[in-house]
């Protein structure tokens, strides 16, 4: 007989939690009628977050480092931490998607079956009817990208990819206005999405043909005692990294972040620009530090060139932008190099530094928190910059907005001057940590690469800020409408956090040492 697998449901209860909330709200699609049904969502959806909170941080606390769900699963401090932040920002993120007041209705579009242009779609329109499976969808992608960073061995983490990857295909594709911009970044999403999961998969089994093992412990354990040919190990590595560096938005394998960034549902780029790059650096350092750590000689000369390679040109093509969103997601690329400084760094383990000191993967967390709080409070300022076409996201649109709206103009500027790295806000203590933490690993020459890099990449931020209160505008076409409550109090929090996480950053820190390292 075959015995039964036993499943740790208290510590996977989060996951479950928000997948079992998606296949809720496909049933609320069904069963609940039209006029109830926004209502209804946006209550099962909030709930099952706070539920999944609430038990994981229950779980952090109470439990130790350990593998759940037949060893699929590890439920490490990383794990845990990265969850939780998930979490929050995801809540933040979808309150963008609640937000009603500055369209009239939802900022997706109310039938997406539609031509753009066509009666039924002027129709849908007129009938106020509401794409309210947006909701579910955010779930199920929220469910995978928690799993993606926990995956122990490579089929659930090329699981958990595809259940991140497939919901954001579709509301990538859902914006109200500037349709066909939005199913084209859809369409490119999708293709090239795809492609990379090819590649993915296809190094998960070439390292499965060098280990005879998917689980990330038994690959590390072949590459340690080195009885197989190095062409396999490399192979793999190289197309598993591809896989991984893709959904990172990092150099060569960027192409997709402008557009998509461009073209999506402001919430939907708001959330895809924070939450999906926790779970794509997650991923990455469980799968290069656990696995492939004993081969890091040979991986880290490459992940280094990458580094810069996303640094420079995220940096040096935002200076050239003429679009707020597209700006915003060369800035991405830009910040997604920075992070992978202390990556490259692989100062993984406490032991290893002096006392104290910051690892790789503490670092990286606390620039995550930093990262996403700013980018989502940006990204939801950017939804109220408006004229009579929508969004106003043209930069010659925020020419002397500070006359207009003084507070938004100031609330903008915070958060460029945390993209920037200046002091008193997030974004130093976060590029602080990460360029410290790679110094400890060794490599100081791309730390003093990075440290320019930085400098330069600060002009765009400054740019804008000068845009806003210092240049004359040709005409007041544009203004800041006030949104409902749902998207002020996500730029309030973005606020919030960016300068409070800047002035006393010692918890935070704190708490992203105490997550540890990751189990094997």
């Amino acid at each position: 007989m075959i015995p039964a697998p036993t499943i740790e449901y208290g510590l996977l209860l989060p996951f479950i939690l928000i997948f079992a909330g998606g296949c809720a709200g496909v049933l609320v699609e069904a069963l609940v009628p039209r006029h109830l049904r926004r209502t209804v969502q946006l209550f099962l959806t909030f709930l099952v977050i706070a539920l999944a909170l609430v038990v994981t941080v229950l779980n952090w606390s109470s439990t130790s480092d350990t593998v759940a769900g037949v060893e699929a699963i590890a439920m490490d401090g990383p794990t845990y931490f990265i969850w939780t932040i998930l979490l929050v920002f995801a809540a933040v993120s979808f309150l963008l998607f609640a937000e009603r007041r500055l369209e009239s209705a939802s900022a997706f579009t109310p039938q997406a079956s539609s031509v753009p242009g066509t009666a039924a779609e002027r129709e849908a329109i007129a009938a106020r009817v509401e794409h309210t499976e947006i909701f579910p969808l955010a779930l199920f992608a929220l469910s995978g990208m928690m799993l993606f960073p926990a995956s122990n061995d490579l089929i659930t983490m090329f699981v958990a990819l595809e259940i991140l990857s497939l919901p954001l295909y579709l509301l990538c594709g859902l914006a109200r206005r500037r349709r066909l911009l939005s199913q084209e970044a859809a369409l490119k999403y999708f293709m090239l999405g795809a492609l990379s999961s090819a590649f993915f998969i296809y190094g998960a089994a070439l390292l499965y043909g060098y280990s005879g093992s998917f689980r990330l412990s038994a690959i590390d354990e072949a590459l340690r005692s080195g009885s197989q040919g190095a062409g396999l190990l490399l192979a793999g590595m190289g197309l598993l990294g591809i896989g991984l560096l893709f959904k990172f938005g990092a150099v060569p394998f960027h192409s997709w972040t402008p557009d998509v960034y461009t073209g999506a549902p402001t919430p939907v780029t708001a959330f895809m620009a924070a939450c999906t790059k926790i779970a794509a650096i997650g991923a990455l350092m469980r799968v290069f530090y656990v696995a492939l750590g004993a081969d890091r000689w040979d991986w880290q000369p490459v992940m280094a060139v990458v580094a810069i390679a996303t640094m420079a040109l995220g940096s040096i093509l935002a200076i050239t932008q003429t679009d707020v969103k597209r700006m915003l997601a060369y800035s991405s690329i830009a910040h997604a190099g920075f992070i992978m400084t202390a990556f490259v760094g692989a100062s993984q383990a406490a032991t290893q530094n002096p006392a104290g000191s910051l690892t790789s993967v503490s670092s990286v967390m606390f620039y995550l928190v930093a990262y996403g709080a700013a980018t989502i409070g940006a990204f939801g300022l950017v939804t109220m910059v408006r004229d009579a076409s929508g969004e106003a996201t043209l930069l010659t649109s925020w020419v002397g907005l500070a006359r207009r709206s003084p507070l938004a103009a100031v609330v903008f500027s915070i958060f460029m001057l945390s993209f920037a790295g200046i002091p008193l806000t997030s974004g130093f203590i976060g590029k602080w940590a990460v360029f410290a933490s790679a110094w400890t690993g060794g490599p100081h020459w791309l730390v003093v690469v990075a440290v320019v890099i930085s400098v330069v990449a600060a002009f765009f931020y400054i740019r804008v800020i000068v845009m806003m209160f210092f240049a004359e505008p040709a005409e007041a076409r544009t203004e800041v409408v006030r949104p409902g409550w749902t998207t002020l109090v996500v730029v309030g929090v973005g606020v919030v956090a960016t300068v409070a996480f800047g002035v006393y950053p010692g918890p935070l820190l704190e708490l992203a040492q105490h997550a540890g390292e990751f189990v094997r």
